[in-house]
């Protein structure tokens, strides 16, 4: 990792001392690389982190036989890492992170600290499911713009520079790859409760009312809807947003707003077409 932290890696003796991030990939623990499990077994501690993205339940009673032993590390653990890291003065401590370690602001910060105070810092990197949710789309990856993610409503609070930012990209001719939130608290102190499909399409109809309105209907928009990526459950549709927010299986997902599809994107658009079958 090519920064201002002290670098290391696997040494004779075992693990070196420090802070690792290990990336576990989207969802399924077969995702893991055989590096990333042979370091997060090497560590003499293991922490969770259990707020920006979470396993599912099977894979994380799984998750002591592949990596060993570990703690939860909610966002105060993670955002206050004092404890963490002066751990990693000494041993060799593991962060685990669904995904890749490197995708949330809060683990790059971790990386500033380990380097201001020495401490040694590595990422080992995991599949993500924005990867996949591009890859499995059938969309041309060169057609996306920037991503956003869908809050959770506060009250009636309710940002809608996710909104502007998706109409932006439309205007542009580009595809939105939209996640959706896991923490209605907004604390991330508690299990996260993903937002559903029909939450997620409901706060863009209320964001679009609250920006001064779009002139097409958002309930009209064409959309993918992609569900627990990673996972034996995985599922991607294709259909408008009204028909999208209609669907109540799946657990944690990810929603790609479409742009005026080119070349064989509408082929590919077609074939993921909902079905009565895929709404229950």
């Amino acid at each position: 990792m090519c920064s201002g932290a002290a670098r290391f890696t696997m040494t004779d003796d075992g693990v070196a001392p420090g802070l690792w991030l290990i990336g576990l990939g989207p969802g399924d623990l077969d995702h893991i690389t055989e590096r990333a499990r042979r370091v997060a077994r090497g560590c003499s501690k293991r922490y969770l982190e259990g707020y920006t993205a979470v396993l599912p339940s099977a894979e994380e009673e799984k998750l002591e036989s592949v990596v060993g032993p570990w703690e939860r590390l909610m966002r105060d653990g993670v955002e206050s890492p004092e404890n963490m890291l002066d751990e990693a003065r000494e041993s060799a401590v593991a962060l685990l992170v669904v995904g890749d370690p490197m995708q949330a602001t809060t683990h790059i910060d971790l990386e500033e600290r380990c380097a201001e105070e020495g401490i040694g810092f590595q990422v080992i990197p995991g599949l993500t499911a924005t990867a996949l949710a591009v890859s499995l789309s059938g969309l041309q990856s060169y057609r996306f713009g920037r991503q956003v993610t869908i809050p959770f409503s506060d009250g009636d609070y309710l940002p809608t520079s996710p909104f502007e930012m998706i109409c932006r990209n439309k205007e542009a001719g580009m595809h939105t790859l939209a996640l959706l939130d896991l923490d209605p608290t907004g604390m991330g102190l508690e299990s996260p409760r993903p937002m559903t499909p029909g939450e997620a399409v409901d706060h863009l109809v209320r964001m679009n009312e609250r920006s001064g309105g779009f002139e097409e209907s958002v309930e009209e928009w064409d959309g993918l809807l992609l569900s627990d990526l990673g996972t034996e459950e995985e599922s991607v549709v294709s259909g408008s947003m009204r028909s999208i927010s209609k669907i109540e299986r799946g657990h944690v997902h990810a929603l790609i707003i479409a742009a005026e599809f080119s070349g064989m994107e509408a082929e590919a658009f077609e074939r993921r077409r909902l079905t009565k079958d895929t709404t229950g």
